[in-house]
């Protein structure tokens, strides 16, 4: 198997200072994946300046217009929570052509899957607003480029960050094309993702949220990915699988309070390569959300090439969550899940 690496320096500049989103989650990651001998073993490639043209299949040409002047003069914060420096709005477009250069060499058969190491962030923004460290939506506009560039009519968006994407379930709410799943932390900001938002008009029943309780860790996850995911996945028959992977459901990650592990991400990383084996050919393109605990991410995402690759062996530093507790009843909760969705057992 042949995996793919994003990366380029121009992530750093987009300088977010003491903010937790920072240009160290991206040297501690490559960092770790040179440091470990990981790097070398897989096939990197630089990124292109995605056009303003394929910007706007996502979002409105008066946003996009509004960053690239707030970026002229200066940079500064575009919501509470996200702000930018005078180079963020080509760092950003970067950030999204990292995405379209993963689409284009996964299905050119160059590489089997890819993960893109980008920054800044992408499933909060919307068609008009930037909002939790997002300027530009990367996966969803990936999702919009690989419809309209390669012969494919479906596409699965999954999304384990621990905040739901709500701009990425906006861009597709009404979209049967694109099947959305996302587990997140519930009530969590940005405060969507309710397992009753399930799309509208034709888009429904493409919308599949899994909300969790604080508390819950690796077995209730792979749960929601083996009993709702697999299932959901296989009846609808991508012929791409676009993820937003963030390492922030991490037990040693402070900005939430979820218990997972990064042997956790490495079996939800396996559940996904095997479905895209089956269903579409092992196309499968990961891209880096949140995760802000520096040796979380380096680890996770190294034990997610581990898994890329076919290493069976994974190393996880910081091992399982010293305490899990099961604050909502779990099994009252998938089978409303599944319900919903009508899943049969």
């Amino acid at each position: 198997m042949k995996a793919g690496l994003v990366y380029d320096p121009i992530y750093l500049e987009h300088d977010t200072g003491a903010h937790v989103e920072n240009s160290q989650r991206l040297i501690s990651i490559m960092s770790h994946l040179e440091e470990t001998g990981m790097k070398e073993k897989l096939i990197s490639f630089s990124p292109r300046l995605a056009s303003i043209e394929e910007v706007e299949m996502v979002h409105a040409p008066e946003y996009v217009f509004r960053i690239k002047g707030m970026a002229e003069n200066g940079g500064g914060w575009l919501d509470p929570d996200t702000v930018m420096c005078p180079r963020s709005y080509e760092v950003a477009l970067y950030a999204v052509g990292g995405l379209l250069s993963a689409v284009e060499k996964v299905m050119a058969g160059e590489v089997d899957s890819a993960f893109a190491l980008v920054r800044p962030p992408g499933h909060h923004a919307t068609c008009n607003r930037a909002m939790g460290f997002c300027i530009f939506n990367n996966v969803a506009i990936a999702a919009k480029f690989a419809l309209a560039n390669f012969n494919i009519e479906r596409i699965l968006i999954v999304d384990f960050d621990v905040h739901h994407g709500n701009g990425t379930q906006e861009a597709f709410y009404g979209d049967p094309k694109v099947l959305y799943f996302s587990t997140h932390q519930y009530p969590f900001y940005p405060g969507t993702g309710w397992l009753d938002e399930t799309g509208t008009g034709e888009g429904e029943g493409y919308t599949v949220n899994f909300p969790m309780a604080a508390g819950w860790g690796d077995e209730q996850y792979l749960r929601a990915f083996n009993e709702v995911l697999v299932p959901v996945a296989k009846k609808f028959q991508p012929q791409l699988i676009l993820v937003s992977a963030g390492f922030d459901p991490h037990w040693a990650d402070d900005i939430a309070m979820m218990q997972m592990s990064v042997t956790g991400f490495a079996q939800i990383a396996k559940i996904l390569k095997q479905l895209a084996i089956e269903l579409c050919h092992g196309h499968l393109i990961l891209t880096l959300e949140g995760g802000y605990n520096l040796q979380v991410a380096a680890s996770g995402t190294k034990a997610i090439f581990d898994v890329l690759l076919g290493n069976t062996e994974i190393v996880d530093p910081l091992g399982k969550a010293p305490l899990t507790r099961e604050t909502v009843d779990f099994e009252q909760h998938l089978k409303r899940v599944k319900e919903t969705h009508h899943i049969e057992d």
